[in-house]
């Protein structure tokens, strides 16, 4: 007998996050001209890539590995860029947009998962940071990019403000899901007024001018 269980919140911004940065590495990999199985292994790195980090540091087994679904939301998220790739590769904006979504709710998903093993918030914020921009990282170094995350762009600094945000939340003992729906808000708002506003940290100067 077939045994149907309905996914919980934190799944499902999981599965969520998981096809929204596929989309955005496969978008990123088709403007690339990589081939389907190129983009699609981009794809799968930048939705599992922070994660996979966060668990291995957890010490417990990569999410991706116990439920095939991810891998699935990545070959979905491949067929929709390929499906809708005339109207994807007009939108400019598609990527940024996707990559926005998929760092607000990973970020939510690693910090839960942290503090649900038992460790301090501060590790927790780190271990959300970490869910959050480590994909993107792979991703811009499978295409041959400067990472977002070592740039002037405010990137993974909205995480650890979504992840202090999640603090307090929780300081205040609000509806978890509430503090889930703030602490993802607060990410991809930071990362979109960071980019239309031009806001950025500091960039370290050299010895020489």
């Amino acid at each position: 007998m077939l045994n149907l269980t309905m996914p919980t919140f934190v799944q499902v911004i999981e599965f969520l996050g998981t096809f929204a940065f596929a989309i955005s590495g496969i978008r990123l990999a088709s403007a690339k001209k990589f081939d389907w199985f190129g983009a699609y292994v981009v794809g799968v790195a930048t939705a599992v890539g922070g994660g996979t980090f966060r668990d291995m540091m957890l010490g417990v087994t990569p999410f991706w590995m116990t439920d095939s679904i991810y891998l699935v939301c990545s070959g979905m998220a491949l067929l929709c860029v390929i499906m809708f790739s005339k109207y994807l590769i007009r939108l400019n904006n598609t990527f940024f947009i996707f990559d926005a979504i998929g760092l607000a709710l990973f970020t939510v998903v690693g910090v839960q998962k942290t503090l649900d093993c038992g460790y301090h918030l501060w590790v927790a914020i780190i271990m959300g940071t970490m869910t959050g921009a480590a994909g993107g990282v792979i991703r811009d170094v499978f295409i041959n990019e400067i990472p977002l995350i070592f740039r002037k762009e405010i990137y993974a600094m909205a995480c650890v403000i979504g992840g202090i945000v999640y603090g307090i939340c929780n300081i205040m003992d609000m509806n978890m899901h509430f503090t889930h729906i703030l602490c993802g808000t607060s990410v991809f708002l930071v990362r979109i007024l960071a980019v239309k506003f031009h806001i950025c940290l500091p960039t370290l100067k050299g010895g020489e001018e």
